[in-house]
């Protein structure tokens, strides 16, 4: 068995949590003995999935401040590399046809505590008083805070594609998208400029101690690295690899889906900011398929009321023509294959079932239901998530050993935050005040516990 010389940290896992994580200790705290870990090629299983959409609004201050810290390192990416990952700033569209939307606005306020709370801005006339529609992409002149638009006229007047019968919209304005495959890409030059290196292996044993033995099996045999400190990036394979470490860990995967498809026909304005359907669905089939879809228990599911957040957004920027759609309906857990393709929840209806969605609230889709796109792509990925839908970041119960995990549907948007946060656990760093909270050791905290699962929201998306 070949040794190789000893490092001081391994990071396994080369998608976008553990490059994030070995990018700011090389970076930030001047780590170049870091060696990423991973037997597929960087940012191609789980990131490479991403809808690489981000936003700070979420249902708990603590995520809101999480995240909010998060973009801003993505804004200081933005300005180091000139842009190289395509930032934009439309913001999130919130749409729902309810009146009354005073739940929604308190659960704004709740979230923002700490955050943008003072930038709520209600607009209930015509005129949009004070509003900055999403005309330009540009991340760094959006303004902050939020927008409630409670005003049809306005709405019609700023968002004409969205279905006439939408009644308020929450414009989330700190939100957008970015290429992740590019952010990724430049942290990895950044690390490689640091001295940090990578290595295409299996992780197939970790032996506990000072330093950890990790057993990694490459293509001319298995390497026995020595590693003062072990980082779980693994993603959905997380719990594997803390399997080895004698750790239970408390995530599960779930598996969703999205589509992508070249909009031939122009149905969605390429200005449309990520819009989504707050409100439950129920589709109009026919009779006849009614009958069809009621005798399988694959599809009679379909005949009921299903919960709302359907999303769609043009992909591509300005100049493209494809417009992605997702609807994470899914909340069976599954256990994570290497085959994405072959996942059991790969539903051969979900194409037809997220436009059906999709057109709701942007009727111009319509046309696409009964002609499909003849150039589209159906694809998933694996939200790996804890129950309350937070993330895992910093020690994981044995000296050496720490996890930047449990990222859920908001990998790309959380990872800088993600790494930064687990580089300073690491390095013995300034931590934010909600570091704890963000770790296993929110779990020793009832009052926090049980506050998250009487939570009737969870962020999900």
């Amino acid at each position: 068995m070949n040794t190789d010389s000893h490092i001081e940290i391994l990071v396994v896992g080369a998608g976008v949590a553990g490059i994030s994580s070995a990018y700011y200790l090389c970076t930030r705290y001047a780590k170049a003995s870091v060696l990423l870990v991973d037997s597929r090629q960087a940012m191609s299983f789980t990131s490479a999935q991403s809808g690489d959409n981000y936003r700070n609004w979420w249902p708990h201050p603590t995520m809101a401040s999480f995240t909010n810290d998060s973009i801003d390192l993505m804004d200081e990416l933005a300005r180091e590399s000139s842009n190289v990952f395509n930032m934009t700033r439309r913001g999130y569209v919130l749409a729902t046809r309810e009146d009354d939307v005073d739940e929604l606005v308190t659960d704004l306020y709740t979230g923002y505590r700490d955050a943008e709370a003072d930038d709520i801005r209600v607009h209930t006339v015509a005129s949009g008083r004070g509003y900055t529609a999403p005309e330009s992409e540009d991340w760094s002149t959006a303004p902050r805070g939020v927008d409630v638009l409670s005003d049809t006229r306005l709405i019609k007047n700023t968002f004409p594609s969205l279905s006439k019968d939408i009644k308020n919209i929450l414009h989330i304005r700190r939100a957008g998208d970015i290429s992740g495959q590019q952010m990724g890409q430049y942290m990895l030059g950044e690390i490689k400029s640091a001295g940090g290196r990578r290595l295409t292996g299996t992780v197939r044993g970790i032996e506990s101690g000072q330093p950890f033995l990790v057993d990694v099996e490459c293509a001319d045999g298995v390497q026995r690295i020595a590693a003062d400190i072990v980082v779980n990036a693994a993603g959905p394979f997380a719990g594997h690899i803390a399997g080895m470490l004698d750790i239970d860990l408390p995530i599960k995967n779930i598996y969703q889906q999205k589509i992508a498809f070249e909009d031939k026909l122009g149905a969605v304005p390429r200005q449309l900011p990520f819009s989504i359907d707050l409100d439950p669905v129920e589709f109009g089939w026919s009779d006849e398929e009614r009958e069809f879809l009621k005798d399988d228990s694959e599809t009679s599911w379909l005949l009921g009321d299903l919960p709302g957040g359907a999303h769609c957004r043009p992909d591509g920027g300005d100049n493209g023509n494809w417009v992605k759609l997702g609807w994470a309906f899914n909340h069976e857990a599954s256990s994570a294959q290497d085959d994405l393709a072959n996942e059991t929840r790969m539903h051969p209806m979900y194409p037809e079932i997220v436009m059906r969605a999709a057109k709701r609230l942007n009727p111009s889709l319509t046309q696409y239901v009964d002609d499909f796109p003849t150039r589209f792509s159906h694809y998933g990925g694996y939200y790996p998530m804890t129950r309350e839908n937070w993330p895992l970041i910093g020690p994981m119960g044995i000296d050496g050993a720490f996890i930047t995990g449990a990222l859920s549907g908001f990998g790309s948007m959380s990872a800088c935050g993600a790494g930064a946060l687990c580089a300073a656990w690491i390095v013995d760093g300034d931590l934010p005040n909600y570091a704890e909270q963000l770790s296993l050791a929110r779990y020793a905290n009832p009052k926090l516990m049980t506050e998250l699962s009487n939570a009737s929201s969870t962020g999900v998306l």
